[in-house]
């Protein structure tokens, strides 16, 4: 398996109490995108499909990225500035 480099880790707040999640990893992406997402909507189901592409190297990371901080807004959560 190759490793794919996901860059600066993403911070989700999930909730009003501040809790977040770091996100440093690609697989850690996908899983959540998969098996811990609040909603099945379209910007989850395009982060998605551009995490899948990115991890078989067809598709550049960075678009990845982007589609999974749209998903992470589009279910609630807000993007975080890394410490």
């Amino acid at each position: 398996m190759i490793e794919i480099n996901w860059g600066q880790p993403v911070h989700l707040v999930l909730n009003d109490a501040g809790e977040t999640e770091r996100f440093c990893t690609i697989e850690k992406v996908q899983y959540w995108l998969k098996r811990k997402w609040p909603v099945a909507d379209g910007a989850r189901i395009d982060a998605l499909r551009n995490v899948e592409d990115a991890m078989d190297c067809i598709r550049p990371v960075a678009d990845a990225r982007n589609a999974f901080i749209n998903a992470a807004r589009s279910a609630g959560y807000q993007p975080q500035a890394a410490a």
